[in-house]
């Protein structure tokens, strides 16, 4: 058993995806680290391991794991659909996941995509109705966020709704965070009413609550027409061959896909359609990332009865946008809003690179240059308002 390794003085061997951050630097206080490709990790490489992080281009299942002696599995990631997480139960394999480490990082992505969009087409956001599907660790944060630009958010979290004990109803959400099941709205209503909609759901294929092909035709024939669309959750909750259809016919006037389904093969046609496609990268930011390399070790630890000797706040680097300072009056709050977060996250560069090169999508991931949160920038407003420095505040900056 790993555990009883652990305290033999045995180094124990450790298979890491080379995409988790300072994977090595944590994993090595605890055993003999190898890093490799995600999804080139097969079975000859686990074989002799006794522990195992990936992300989630790593399918973790028997295939993998049969004739390994691993004992422990972690993934670095919000989803664990990559996981066959019953044949691991089943064979007594503990393994975790990371609920929540990226959550902040793909809510920013959401808001840099909306003031692109707006600034791009010229609409405000302000006064706008946004419907957020799925309200769980993601999905809360870019209500949040909305609010912070002036949106009337729509909840919908059917699961949420039913264990909080109350039943949705039909009107929009209040001013604060979703705390109750009161707030959730039905989805019919959010699709009818929503000027925005943006997905953060867990992919399910199976139950009443499935999300496998959520946003479906009806989906889309449901919405109200010249919506905005966005999904950043999985790429399999969307039906690829409807949304490019109501983008075809004007039902999606703009759409922002992060995730594809397919992925890392991604179809051109959807992609040319797109007004910002992005490969998967919506919760790349460094902390995201290296939250998600935290906690596996963590669990890692936990289960090997040993205390944790690492923390990863020394290896981060100094934010590469420290402090901007900008001359707001005068000028439209969104303007001044898009100024400050294309600073210091160029959601248009990430864009650019997938039309370039779409099938350098894994290797766009991989090689993903350093993206900070916004609450490592320090920002000077000259001539402010108090709604716009609130919604600077809102959206997370210092």
């Amino acid at each position: 058993m790993a555990g009883s390794r652990a305290h033999t003085g045995d180094r124990m061997k450790i298979v890491c995806s080379a995409n988790m951050p300072l994977a090595r630097e944590a994993f090595e206080t605890l055993g003999e680290v190898t890093l490799k490709e995600g999804r080139a990790i097969g079975a000859d490489d686990v074989r002799d391991a006794d522990l195992l992080a990936v992300r989630s281009t790593t399918r973790v299942d028997r295939a993998l794991l049969e004739n390994s002696r691993v004992r422990f599995v972690g993934t670095a990631t919000i989803g664990y659909e990559h996981m066959d997480t019953a044949w691991l139960e089943k064979r007594g394999i503990r393994w975790c996941y990371s609920p929540g480490c990226n959550a902040n990082s793909v809510s920013e992505y959401i808001a840099a995509a909306l003031l692109c969009l707006a600034e791009r087409h010229g609409f405000t956001l302000a006064g706008k109705t946004l419907g957020v599907v799925g309200v769980g660790n993601v999905g809360s944060r870019v209500a949040a966020k909305g609010r912070a630009l002036g949106m009337t958010v729509l909840p919908n979290d059917p699961p949420r709704a039913r264990a909080e004990g109350a039943r949705p109803r039909s009107g929009g959400a209040g001013a604060g965070p979703v705390a109750v099941a009161e707030a959730f709205v039905p989805l019919e209503a959010v699709l009818e009413r929503s000027d925005i909609v943006t997905l953060h759901v867990p992919l399910t294929r199976e139950g009443g609550d499935r999300t496998f092909h959520l946003a479906d035709t009806a989906f889309f024939e449901s919405l109200k027409p010249g919506a905005v669309f966005l999904n950043s959750a999985r790429g399999a909750v969307v039906d690829t061959d409807a949304l490019r259809a109501a983008l075809e016919r004007g039902a999606v006037a703009h759409a922002v896909i992060d995730t594809w389904e397919g992925e890392p093969a991604i179809r051109g046609n959807l992609l040319q359609r797109a007004a910002l496609g992005t490969p998967h990268i919506a919760g790349y930011s460094l902390e995201g990332k290296v939250a998600g390399t935290w906690m596996v070790y963590r669990e890692a630890c936990r289960f090997l009865g040993v205390a944790p000797a690492w923390s990863y706040e020394a290896h981060l680097p100094p934010p590469p946008v420290p402090e901007v300072t900008l001359a707001a009056a005068g000028r439209p709050d969104q303007a001044v809003l898009w100024d400050l977060v294309r600073r210091v996250y160029a959601i248009e560069a990430d864009d650019g690179r997938l039309r370039a090169d779409p099938a350098g999508f894994d290797a766009q991931r991989k090689n993903y240059p350093v993206r900070r949160e916004f609450r490592f920038t320090r920002v000077n407003l000259e001539g402010a308002s108090a709604r716009l420095t609130n919604a600077v505040r809102g959206l997370g900056f210092g």
